[in-house]
């Protein structure tokens, strides 16, 4: 039924202090000045007699019904209070009826109060909802949960939602003084002592709850007299020990199906992940003091050392689950240790979350269509014979180091990053060799194939020449003329550094790691590749991404405020060998450094790499096919002995030449040898010998067989080529020199 908040004066002296000292208007209310301060909303609503539904949300004893009880002293409208643990939809459905009539007949709004309304069933709360609606009655809910919880979301939706607070030791000093000095609801007709520390005591064990300090104060004040009431101004000393007795343990608020239940674990796992040792004990004991299940809080630690601790050090994840496993055994009390070591653990073990790039996995899966599982790495047990599947796929295991660069992701992921170690603990310490992996497969992957004697043309995209490469060791030959030519300069940690033709990335990462203090530009000539380093330097921290431009090294001059560049350190790789006047490229870098600025080079030599006629098995050779190998043999001769020949017309010392042509002075030009494995395919030697290739092999073939023969030679080369890997040896210039 319908509660009155009035009682008259007889019966509130039989009521408990807590009620008698409840406030009667907003100057005696005490606390939670952010919602009824002045000035702010609630107060001027109130004050105004212009409510609409409202829900108060906050612990119990921080002024909820006491601030209902204002409004009903204060507004015009009819006001009802109903608890919702002991009303239901019929005595409900009265107070609503009644409203209606007041409305109906007198034009008078009505003011709805329930207490614990979160106790509502769905049924109840939706009986309200309709009433509330449509203005027949203003809803003024209190609840000790979550609103967007506990509360129909219609009713939440309909309603200012105000947070009351626990009450600060000031405001609960106010309010026992308050209780102290009232001499009509409180103990004012008396003088009440307190021995040091009692009142204080008080205060602090009720913890911001003012019922139960006003509880504690009622039983320490009619307990200590032998007779209570005395004789008005007769002293009542209140020692100590009685203020502990009146309130001897704090009841710690903790629901374990509650909101507060949950806000503390939160604070529990939050400290946890801040790496504060002393707040996360001190939530922990919250959590034990108040019986929480110590398997629940070893489940979030579990969760925990895997989330928030995960590979910054792979054995939290064992110390906590041997500590759950030697609480069963122990149980408690003493498990409570058990408790606090897996606790201090976490709070001081290093940090990293990259474990969450499961869930950019989980979110890239479910946002594409299925990628096709990369042919090399399907199940060669199965239709291996008829659709090639694991055909190509190299055992990392028969590799040094126990690693071979190969191309895990499908095709259209290619170069997606899910995993980023961090730079704590053990992730530091593997961080490094992560990148340098990564780094290779996408060098590998987006190096054009070095146009060798066998041909000069475009780069072929064909997608086929995309499986040769993750099937060779590119990024093994990448990585060692990266150390060569690194080993070969000096670099000042705060250098400026710019990369030439920077599209497939195996120089680019490394001179960000030499320069952490310096800048790196990287000119990138292909729109794709560009879009691709981005996408990688995206996973970057900002601050260590390089500069990228697209275009040339003429073009960057030309777009810089002025056409001078101030680099102290210029690196290309096979650059020389790209552009047709080779001098005047030269030209081009000296303008890009600084007066003392170093050019480093790293340059394939084609007219050294190896011949396709020295592929070719002559035990192999059917009768008649000697005359072709020959044909093919001449046909390489005139290919290498061309003095216009843009690939095969030079070698080191014309690189050196063109140097110093350039007003270079050439430092160290040395030689290196390298030996990989290839795949050829038969696509690749269609290609080779294609007549219509301008500078390549077949064009010089046409001298010396028909194009009926140069096909039978094709057919030939292919029967004992195709989809063998073969040996292939190249030499590098590497050259430093100083402007």
């Amino acid at each position: 039924m319908a509660e009155d908040l009035f009682s008259s004066t007889e019966e509130l002296k039989n009521q408990p202090l807590a009620y008698r000292m409840s406030p009667r208007n907003l100057d005696e209310y005490v606390g939670q000045e952010h919602i009824v301060g002045r000035g702010r909303l609630l107060r001027r609503v109130i004050q105004a007699d212009r409510l609409s539904s409202l829900i108060f949300a906050g612990p119990p004893g921080t002024g909820k019904t006491s601030l209902a009880r204002v409004i009903a002293r204060s507004t015009k409208s009819a006001f009802t209070t109903l608890n919702a643990v002991l009303t239901g939809v019929k005595e409900l459905r009265v107070v609503l009826q009644e409203a209606q009539q007041r409305r109906d007949l007198y034009d008078k709004r009505s003011i709805l109060f329930v207490d614990e309304v979160h106790r509502w069933n769905k049924a109840q709360q939706d009986a309200l909802l309709p009433w509330v609606e449509n203005g027949t009655v203003i809803l003024i809910g209190a609840t000790t949960e979550n609103p967007f919880f506990e509360v129909n979301p219609a009713l939440v939706s309909r309603s200012r939602i105000f947070q009351l607070t626990p009450l600060g030791p000031e405001d609960m000093k106010r309010i026992a003084l308050q209780a102290l000095r009232d001499p009509a609801r409180g103990y004012g007709l008396y003088r009440v002592e307190f021995e040091e520390g009692a009142l204080e005591h008080l205060i602090k064990v009720a913890d911001g709850d003012a019922r139960s300090l006003l509880n504690a104060l009622e039983l320490a004040v009619e307990t200590t007299p032998e007779n209570f009431p005395p004789a008005e101004g007769e002293p009542i000393s209140i020692s100590l020990d009685a203020a502990e007795q009146s309130i001897q343990r704090k009841a710690v608020l903790y629901d374990k199906e509650g909101d507060y239940h949950f806000d503390i674990i939160s604070a529990y796992i939050k400290s946890l992940r801040g790496s504060d040792p002393d707040a996360a004990l001190y939530w922990l004991a919250r959590m034990v003091h108040a019986g929480e299940d110590p398997h629940f809080i070893f489940r979030r630690l579990l969760i925990s050392a895997s989330e928030d601790i995960g590979m910054a050090d792979p054995r939290a994840l064992g110390v906590v689950e041997a500590a759950a496993s030697a609480f069963d055994r122990v149980g408690m009390p003493e498990g409570r240790y058990h408790l606090a070591q897996a606790t201090l653990y976490l709070a001081t073990a290093a940090k990293s979350n990259s474990a969450l790039g499961f869930f950019d996995a989980l979110a890239q899966v479910e946002q594409e269509h299925t990628a096709e599982v990369p042919r090399h790495l399907k199940d060669a047990n199965r239709d291996a014979k008829g659709f090639g599947h694991g055909e190509g796929y190299l055992y990392p295991h028969a590799y040094r180091n126990h690693w071979v660069n190969q191309q895990y992701l499908p095709e259209s992921l290619r170069g997606k990053i899910f995993y980023r170690p961090s730079k704590q603990g053990y992730e530091k310490d593997i961080a490094e060799d992560v990148q340098r992996r990564r780094e290779a497969q996408l060098a590998a992957g987006m190096e054009d194939e070095a146009p060798e004697v066998l041909s000069y043309s475009p780069p072929d995209k064909d997608g086929e020449r995309w499986l040769a490469r993750t099937l060779d060791e590119r990024g093994k030959k990448l990585a060692r003329i990266r150390d060569a030519l690194f080993s070969m300069i000096r670099i000042p940690r705060h250098a400026r550094v710019c990369v030439v033709g920077a599209d497939e990335g195996s120089l680019l990462w490394e001179a960000l790691r030499r320069v952490p203090e310096g800048g790196v530009s990287a000119l990138v000539e292909r729109q794709e590749r560009l879009e691709y380093l981005t996408h990688y330097a995206d996973q970057l921290p900002e601050e260590e991404q390089p500069e990228f431009f697209s275009g040339t090294p003429l073009a960057y001059l030309k777009a810089s405020p002025r056409e001078e560049a101030s680099f102290e350190l210029l690196l290309a790789r096979d650059y020389h060998g790209r552009e047709p006047d080779k001098s005047e490229m030269l030209a081009t870098l000296y303008r890009l450094l600084r007066e003392g600025g170093q050019l480093a080079m790293a340059q394939a030599i084609p007219r050294y790499s190896r011949r396709l006629s020295q592929l070719i098995d002559q035990e192999q050779l059917r009768i008649g096919d000697e005359d072709f190998l020959r044909a093919l043999k001449s046909a390489e001769e005139e290919l290498y002995q061309a003095r216009s020949h843009p690939l095969l017309s030079w070698d080191e010392e014309s690189l050196k030449a063109d140097a110093e042509k350039a007003g270079f002075q050439v430092q160290e030009c040395r030689m290196m040898a390298l030996q990989e494995r290839r795949r050829i395919q038969a696509s690749d030697i269609r290609r080779w010998l294609d007549p219509d290739r301008k500078n390549g092999i077949g064009a010089f073939l046409q001298s010396h067989l028909s194009p009926a023969e140069v096909n039978t030679l094709s057919d030939e080369l292919s029967r004992q080529l195709d989809g063998k890997i073969v040996p292939w040896s190249s030499r590098v210039c590497l050259l430093t020199a100083k402007k």
